[in-house]
């Protein structure tokens, strides 16, 4: 590759990153046709490899892109049946032009595209698929590896999310005040399982996850600077900030997994850190009761704080817990505070909130809960009980070093001396 070559590509893909959902969300506001805007944007970005070496690459990337898809989306409207629609379409694209010479701005839309996104009548499992294509550009086949879906079954779930927001004619709007709270929710939600898939992949080895956790932080930057004053999207950002700030930590030099507890906080991120509590900060000035992912956030601060006290602060933990297990019936959350409990009261409190935990049926093969049970149950001297919830854990986990861990906390039981 030419150094001219390599240059445009270096422009090209500079412009997808920054710009890619704002395009397609500008390109397909009125339509809502997201399939043609992203097909026509990919011959914008093709036609931009091919004359940018030659011509250089323009003064304004992002117009010369749109300009180009536009021209695409017209001649394809022109190729289809001349209706009372198409011509609406085609006298809208005509009238959407952008100079691509003078720095004329695109409007910026990718709030509504990701309310889009996020919409009731979107089915939920893909509502992070279809944001990580729609607004940063991933092909199918990458989303579906990312999310352990076959190519085919992933495409066809996109494909019909699509069809549904043209055929619906869901807006690209942010809602009214009034039910800006659900469909926000749904938006952060989306955001955080896709951080969620990355953040399994402790050591960014799996190909197919590799980055995702990051471009869920992207959209989580995007999604906060679009919405300055909404505690819970500064909370999200903050809470995946403060989970990445600890990456590094979670595995040794050996690739042994090492729990949170047992961590260094000298391998933290400490810059990431400070940015996730500035951020924490802000959330708690906004207006309105913390919700979730503010309450979430402030739990990996009172952890973040062992940085300077060299313990967690427990107390703060605990009562956080408890606001969590008030807002909402999460069985995670009630796990959560169990363990703080064995912390702040002995392993003996721990265990009985467990134990009134247990009846919720979606902790049945939930291995954390299997995890935590073991070790209170250890501390308490209860051997056998231990060893056999161990080796529930042991059987649910997937990670082969979180297997590994089990397994040598397992072993060390046999040398304890056994109690009832």
């Amino acid at each position: 590759m030419t150094d001219d070559a390599s240059d445009t590509s270096r422009a090209a893909e500079a412009a997808a990153r920054r710009s890619y959902g704002k395009l397609v969300a500008f390109l397909a506001a009125r339509t809502r046709d997201v399939a043609g805007a992203e097909d026509a944007l990919a011959d914008a970005f093709a036609a931009a490899l091919a004359e940018w070496p030659q011509r250089g690459v323009p003064l304004n990337p992002d117009a010369w892109l749109f300009t180009v898809a536009r021209r695409r989306l017209i001649d394809a409207a022109r190729r289809r049946r001349q209706d009372d629609a198409i011509a609406e379409q085609l006298q809208w694209l005509t009238d959407l032009a952008v100079d691509d010479d003078d720095g004329g701005a695109i409007p910026d839309r990718r709030l509504g595209l990701l309310f889009a996104c996020a919409h009731p009548g979107i089915e939920r499992g893909v509502r992070a698929p279809l944001m990580l294509q729609v607004v940063l550009g991933f092909d199918a086949a990458t989303i579906a590896s990312a999310f352990l879906v076959a190519p085919a079954t992933m495409g066809q779930r996109l494909s019909r999310a699509k069809a549904k927001i043209r055929e619906a004619g869901i807006a690209f709007d942010v809602p009214e005040r009034a039910q800006l709270r659900e469909r926000l929710d749904a938006v952060l939600d989306a955001i955080y399982a896709a951080y969620a898939e990355g953040w399994s992949d402790a050591e960014g080895a799996d190909a197919r996850r590799r980055n995702l956790a990051d471009e869920a932080i992207w959209l989580g930057r995007l999604l906060a600077s679009l919405l300055p004053d909404e505690g819970e999207a500064l909370g999200l950002l903050s809470l995946m900030l403060h989970a990445h700030a600890r990456r590094d930590a979670r595995r040794n030099a050996a690739g042994d997994y090492v729990p949170l507890a047992e961590q260094d906080p000298a391998r933290w991120d400490a810059a990431m850190i400070d940015e996730a509590e500035a951020l924490l900060s802000s959330a708690n000035r906004c207006a309105g009761a913390p919700g979730r992912y503010q309450l979430e956030a402030a739990v990996q601060s009172a952890h973040a704080v062992r940085r300077r006290t060299g313990r967690s602060d427990w107390a703060a933990i605990e009562g956080l817990y408890d606001a969590l297990c008030a807002l909402s019936d999460s069985p995670v959350a009630a796990l959560n505070r169990a363990v703080a409990l064995a912390q702040t009261r002995g392993a003996a409190a721990g265990l009985a909130a467990l134990d009134a935990a247990a009846s919720d049926a979606r902790l049945a093969d939930y291995q954390p809960y299997w995890a935590a049970r073991a070790e209170l149950l250890a501390r308490s001297g209860a051997v056998d009980a231990a060893m056999q919830a161990y080796q529930r854990a042991i059987g649910l986990e997937s990670d082969a070093a979180v297997r590994r861990f089990l397994q040598q906390r397992a072993q060390q039981l046999t040398l304890s001396p056994r109690r009832a």
